[in-house]
């Protein structure tokens, strides 16, 4: 009985870090991401792509992280529509890419994904 109840507090404590996160993601979004990809992250069609419900990002994501850390440019192909405009590297923390991208996945029908830090550090390499 003792490890189902453990086993549930930490589920609870690891869902509350989830939640924070992407409250502190939300902030960083509005600062950072919204005047090209839009308050519903719906993007600006023909220039930005959309992150809502995003194939791009919901299938690989160390290469979305990466796009964040690195910047990208050339074409890219985001829910069938091809982009070819560029995203300059955006100057934040490892922890303020990780909250800013699970605020992205935690929003508008994408795959939940928790971003961490250790995870834009990976990639920063």
């Amino acid at each position: 009985m003792k490890k189902y109840i453990l086993c549930i507090g930490m589920m609870g404590l690891a869902l509350q870090g989830y939640s924070q996160s992407a409250d502190k993601g939300k902030g960083i979004y509005a600062k950072t991401c919204i005047a090209c990809h839009q308050a519903a992250g719906q993007g600006i069609p023909g220039a930005f792509p959309p992150l809502a419900k995003s194939d791009y990002l919901n299938k690989d994501v160390n290469r979305a992280i990466k796009g964040v850390v690195k910047g990208l440019t050339g074409p890219i192909t985001v829910n069938g529509k091809k982009f070819s405009g560029a995203m300059p590297a955006q100057a934040l923390s490892d922890q303020q890419i990780a909250d800013a991208m699970t605020y992205v996945y935690a929003s508008w029908g994408n795959n939940k994904t928790t971003v961490t830090p250790a995870m834009v550090k990976a990639q920063r390499k």
